[in-house]
């Protein structure tokens, strides 16, 4: 027998022993948050609606005429499991389903009035118990538990993944305009760009439009549009990233091509409108150092202005 061959067993023994612990040191820690956050009660946050209810509420305010079968794909369930939930949602008049103009098959899904008066209680009820957890802890502690956790869902996410690649354009395409009008029937959008006026925005100077891609398939989008009426000012228009692809900070990822591109070419500040149900976009913008601005458009949509200074 040789020497390696000798060692193979032991060396094989320390490899299964350290994987033991390690699945039991993910097993103890499972047990640790799912009691400390509360996962395990039968309301969530001790309200009226399951962990998964609440998460279905969440994801639906957060987009606008989700499809059913996008709900499916995000949150990693079983279709028929996501239907009897969301019959009982509509039954309790929480939630609206539409049959899809594009796709008879498809519903879409939608909050009504008192679904999204519980979904902004349940977001006060969740900040309120994140604060409570995080209030004893100094900033440095802060910081630390959230670059792990950052790490955490960055190895995971990322595992067997294709990378976001991100890619400005110089024509207008079909797949351009398949994501923008995905974008406009998400947030209802009124006025509308005909492909002659994003190539028009392509060509002008400071100015341009991003696709994300996840391997081959696009899954994001934003413009930026150079604002004549404020010197040295552009304006963020038409961020989105498809419900599946959602979770690998594309939305990030795009702004800060953005950004990069407006700092070269001279762009001082970015712009943006948006309107006050967009809650998870709102807070992404000011995570992002966006602050509440006066009205710069006649946009009759829009009820929040933003801006950022970049230079």
């Amino acid at each position: 027998m040789s020497i390696r061959s000798g060692i193979e067993p032991e060396v094989d023994g320390r490899a299964a022993a350290k994987l033991a612990d390690q699945i039991s040191a993910v097993r103890q820690f499972n047990r640790f948050y799912t009691a400390r956050l509360g996962l395990l009660r039968r309301r969530h946050l001790d309200g009226e609606f399951s962990l998964t209810e609440a998460r279905i509420l969440y994801e639906i305010g957060a987009t606008p005429k989700m499809t059913a079968s996008s709900l499916c794909r995000i949150l990693e369930l079983d279709a028929g499991y996501i239907s009897r939930l969301l019959t009982l949602l509509t039954k309790g008049k929480l939630v609206r389903q539409a049959i899809s103009e594009a796709d008879g098959r498809e519903k879409l899904l939608s909050l009504t009035a008192i679904g999204a008066k519980a979904l902004v209680r349940l977001n006060e009820q969740s900040t309120a118990q994140i604060q409570g957890m995080l209030a004893n802890l100094n900033a440095a502690e802060r910081e630390t538990i959230i670059a792990a956790l950052t790490g955490v869902r960055s190895i995971l996410a990322g595992d067997g993944r294709p990378p976001v690649r991100i890619v400005r354009l110089t024509k207008v395409h079909d797949e351009a305009l398949r994501i923008l009008q995905e974008y406009y029937e998400a947030v209802h959008v009124v006025q509308r760009d005909k492909p002659a006026r994003v190539q028009r925005i392509l060509n002008a100077h400071g100015s341009g439009m991003w696709l994300a891609y996840l391997g081959d398939e696009a899954a994001g989008c934003v413009m930026l549009r150079r604002l004549e009426s404020i010197p040295r000012a552009a304006e963020c228009k038409r961020l989105y990233v498809r419900p599946a692809a959602r979770g690998n900070r594309i939305a990030d990822k795009l702004l800060d091509e953005q950004e990069a591109f407006a700092r070269d070419e001279g762009i001082e500040w970015i712009y943006l409108d948006t309107y006050d149900d967009l809650r998870t976009a709102i807070a992404l913008y000011e995570r992002r150092g966006y602050e509440r601005c006066a009205r710069y458009n006649n946009n009759p949509q829009a009820t929040l202005f933003m801006r950022k200074h970049i230079g």
